[in-house]
């Protein structure tokens, strides 16, 4: 049995990225149907619209699925009495320091995984006793690590270290990466971008559709001087830009950001005003399709790769 598959009782050791915006209750439920973990975003939601949304997510899927906390939100004491009082049993938390709510969390028979983008952290996390990491590369869409280390040297790296499962994130939509990164010494991976471009993602169609169009270059690592943050260009970026390039400093950056230009974006679908986190896997995803149709995919692909090196390494 694959150790992410057995810690969170899934079929597919396949973790859907908890994103603001974009990650609601039909997302959630959808992916956990189709085999893998749903996760509801709670970093874009207050408390009672989180309730209701784990509530519906109850009603529309009998397979288990969690809440991704950020913890660097203001409501996020608000947001575990939520989670404890619906029952939740899956826990990702982010942005923040793991110990803060990791024992607790345990200690009601809750399963917490963190989201770690350095070796510091990664050992703070499972010191915080964390049953599982999430190693998020900065290919990834939305806050990365200012190390800017990539996914491909990331999980090698923590994999020395820990001995809890690993959860490979960041550049990840298909089979082929899927193969690569356990390769590497991952368990299982956690995939955003695909699934923020799903017909189930509560983002907005034009958000979708940016990311659709988006191709190579078409994102970059911003605000490093606040929290780093991928986004895909548009008339927002290049404002963030030309103030980057004369060296504006958090107060000016936050100025700009202002309050809800991130809903704006991916939510309310303003494409040029908004901000559009994304991964550097945009420039991959050609269609938005039904999340069922995604993990088939991604499925079928890791079984033929599987193959495929099993073939390559017959012949060397």
């Amino acid at each position: 049995m694959n150790r992410v598959s057995d810690l969170f009782n899934i079929k597919y050791p396949v973790i859907q990225g908890g994103m603001i915006w974009c990650s609601g209750w039909e997302l959630a439920s959808a992916v956990s149907n189709a085999g893998g973990l749903g996760l509801i975003g709670s970093g874009s939601m207050y408390p009672e619209v989180l309730r209701d949304h784990i509530r519906k997510c109850k009603q529309a899927t009998d397979k288990p699925f969690g809440v991704n906390v950020p913890l660097l939100y203001p409501q996020t004491d608000d947001h575990i009495q939520v989670i404890l009082e619906e029952g939740i049993k899956i826990v990702f938390t982010s942005a923040g320091n793991p110990a803060k709510y990791t024992a607790f969390l345990k200690e009601q028979g809750i399963i917490v995984a963190h989201v770690v983008a350095n070796k510091k952290f990664a050992l703070k996390a499972v010191e915080a006793g964390v049953d599982a990491l999430v190693v998020e590369g900065f290919e990834a869409g939305g806050h990365d690590g200012l190390e800017e280390t990539t996914t491909l040297v990331l999980v090698p790296m923590i994999r020395e270290l820990v001995s809890v499962p690993l959860i490979s994130a960041g550049g990840i939509a298909s089979g082929k990466a899927m193969f690569a990164a356990m390769a590497l010494g991952a368990d299982g991976v956690q995939i955003g971008s695909a699934f923020a471009a799903s017909a189930e993602s509560s983002g907005h169609p034009a958000f979708k559709e940016k990311i659709v169009q988006a191709g190579d270059g078409a994102t970059r690592l911003m605000m490093k001087k606040l929290i780093p943050v991928r986004l895909l260009k548009n008339t927002f970026f290049e404002q963030v830009q030309q103030a980057e390039n004369r060296g504006a400093g958090k107060e000016e950056l936050s100025e700009l950001l202002g309050r809800g230009r991130a809903k704006k974006g991916m939510f309310e679908g303003d494409t040029e005003e908004g901000e559009l986190e994304i991964g550097q896997v945009a420039g991959l995803i050609r269609e938005v399709k039904p999340v069922n149709r995604i993990v088939e995919a991604i499925m079928d692909d890791f079984r033929e790769t599987h193959l495929r090196m099993n073939r390559i390494g017959n012949e060397i």
